[in-house]
């Protein structure tokens, strides 16, 4: 068996280390958006809140995607990974619920 020398790990011309085969390439996670539904029995002040506490959004960012949710129906908290979409979301129906209150969330891809 041939011992490696110190010339088998020297660059080829033109300066590329000799690779026998190119890295694989990794494909990004998707990514998946936390959409809030509007009720007509949640308080806004409630949600706002829950934004700024679970999401650490600043009052106007939380009361701006609050007023999403009211006016449009639906609203994005935040886009994830897939787990952290998932963590997030139940976080919400479970503050919600802590607090009696319908709140809906749902993960879909973004």
């Amino acid at each position: 068996m041939n011992k490696p020398t110190d010339s088998d790990h020297l660059p080829r011309a033109g300066g590329l280390p000799d690779t026998e085969t190119a890295p694989p390439k990794v494909d990004r996670p998707s990514l998946y958006r936390v959409v809030l539904i509007n009720d007509d029995y949640t308080p806004m002040e409630f949600v706002v809140q829950m934004l700024q506490k679970l999401f650490g959004y600043g009052r106007e960012k939380a009361t701006r995607i609050m007023l999403e949710v009211h006016m449009k129906g639906r609203g994005v908290c935040g886009i994830f990974s897939f787990e952290i979409a998932e963590t997030r979301a139940a976080q919400v129906l479970e503050y919600a619920r802590r607090y009696e209150h319908p709140l809906a969330c749902v993960v879909e891809r973004a």
